[in-house]
């Protein structure tokens, strides 16, 4: 059997995916389906697209309410499940749909995910679905809940089962009901990845796939952000030595996002290399009284904030290691602060909006993506720097090794975890000379992909399902700049 080629988005290659129909006589109405809030970046990619589409189409932004589809409680799941099918009432009077898919915006638990998915994706005439993550369904762990059931340990074998099974629907089940629906209508899958596009089209049996990475800025956003802006903008680097190299990292605080390796590599680096980090715990993350996030408390622990070595020396003490006998000269030196804070070369710089986000790359010296492997599909952070010209150093996930296949020569890699490797990188000049201009992937390509993944295909024979507030759209387009 000879396999298929697989064609990346290119300005050149897209047509072979298909010719569109004729050129309408005015604009087409697309909506844009996708979560709402200022600090959601889907929401953000959304309103990307609007500036980048406004001059094909006639776009209306639907927002997906994540307090009614999120919620655990029964009447308010009733009320996310009406808000989708007010959604669904209004797709009728619009000549193409497309669906911002983060599984996640649709509901917690997979049973409402998948019915709101099919809901929305039957109302759509024309539909395209932009897929920001693609869960893989990997086998029961059959092992694990069997060890957890002769331990007695029932609520793990029962959380053990439930993940498999969540990953199983998201995965196969979703891909089934995209099949059922390209029976009948025009369907586009959009991905961010040459993996998923090669799952999209082959395990899950998706015809129409295009794959092109996130796409957010125009060259003159991009002149205008870097030219006005300054590190005297911010007040809270108003201290910062003016010969400061400014290390940044971006996105909500967690976890994954390995800000502690960025932390470990800072001690390995001259005094004058500072970190800034700009974002905060997710609001989903805030914690009723607690004094402090555990994880910001790790981050404080990892860079010896607010500790002495007497302090270190008694946990020492207390995991069993010798006891250490001091004169009384040295008393002094070890209650004194610790030799290795970093809590004047470390800033936290808050949560910003896009537009500050910009800012503060404009600002930075390198911007590190310090990220764990999570099985993500795309970065809209990474994106966006390599769009403003940033130096930008990212640990070897598959995430940004995939970002990286179309963007060569752009992004400098370190191995997940070491910080030794990363400290040696922001320590010496950069491995690629700055480009001028946006990269050769930008938005102009990601345009045209959105236009072809949205236009008539010519020849085709689809009737289009068309079926007859909580709906909350967003007609006008906002300033980014």
């Amino acid at each position: 059997m000879q396999v298929p080629e697989l064609r990346s988005t290119n300005p050149l290659q897209i047509a072979g995916y298909g010719q569109s129909g004729p050129a309408p006589a005015g604009k087409e109405r697309l909506a844009i389906i996708a979560p709402g809030g200022k600090l959601c970046g889907i929401s953000a990619y959304a309103t990307a697209m609007r500036r980048q589409l406004k001059d094909a189409f006639e776009i209306t932004i639907f927002d997906l309410d994540q307090y009614l589809l999120r919620s655990v409680n029964r009447r308010v799941r009733r009320l996310g499940d009406r808000h989708i099918r007010e959604i669904c009432t209004e797709l009728g009077g619009f000549d193409a749909v497309n669906l911002q898919l983060e599984h996640g915006t649709l509901g917690l638990s997979s049973e409402d995910i998948c019915r709101r998915f099919g809901w929305l994706t039957d109302a759509a005439p024309r539909l395209s679905v932009t897929f920001h993550s693609l869960p893989r369904a990997g086998g029961f762990d059959v092992g694990g809940i069997c060890r957890a059931l002769l331990r007695g340990r029932f609520a793990e074998a029962d959380r053990l089962h439930s993940a498999a099974r969540r990953d199983r629907r998201l995965s196969f089940g979703i891909a089934k009901q995209l099949r059922r629906v390209q029976r009948r209508k025009q369907l586009t899958v959009i991905v961010h990845n040459r993996r998923d596009l090669s799952d999209m089209r082959f395990m899950y049996g998706i015809d129409r796939v295009f794959d092109h990475p996130l796409a957010f800025l125009s060259a003159e956003e991009v002149a205008v952000v870097r030219g006005t802006t300054r590190r005297g903008d911010f007040p809270i680097l108003d201290e910062t030595p003016g010969d400061a190299v400014l290390i940044g990292v971006f996105g909500f605080l967690n976890e994954y996002k390995g800000i502690a390796t960025a932390i470990r590599a800072l001690h390995h680096l001259p005094a004058q290399h500072h970190l800034l980090i700009f974002g905060g715990l997710h609001p989903q993350e805030i914690p009723r009284r607690q004094q402090r996030h555990p994880y910001i408390s790790s981050l404080f622990d990892e860079a010896f904030v607010d500790t002495s070595l007497y302090q270190r020396l008694g946990e020492r003490e207390a995991n069993g290691h010798p006891q250490f006998v001091l004169s009384e000269a040295g008393w002094r030196e070890i209650v004194a602060q610790h030799p290795r804070d970093l809590s004047s070369r470390i800033h936290f710089m808050g949560v910003h909006d896009e537009r500050e986000f910009l800012r503060g790359m404009a600002i930075c010296d390198a911007v590190v993506f310090p990220y764990l492997e999570v099985g993500q599909s795309s970065s809209g952070p990474i994106s966006q720097a390599l769009e403003m010209g940033c130096r930008v150093i990212a640990s070897r996930t598959l995430t940004f090794l995939g970002f990286a296949d179309y963007h060569p020569d752009s992004v400098e890699f370190f191995d997940i975890g070491n910080h030794l490797e990363l400290a040696e990188r922001l320590a010496t000049r950069r491995q690629f000379a700055p480009r001028a201009g946006l990269p050769e992937i930008n938005i102009e390509t990601n345009k045209a992909t959105y236009i072809m993944a949205n236009s008539r295909i010519a020849g085709a024979n689809w009737s289009g399902a068309r079926r007859h507030s909580l709906v909350r759209t967003r007609d006008e387009e906002p300033a980014l700049i």
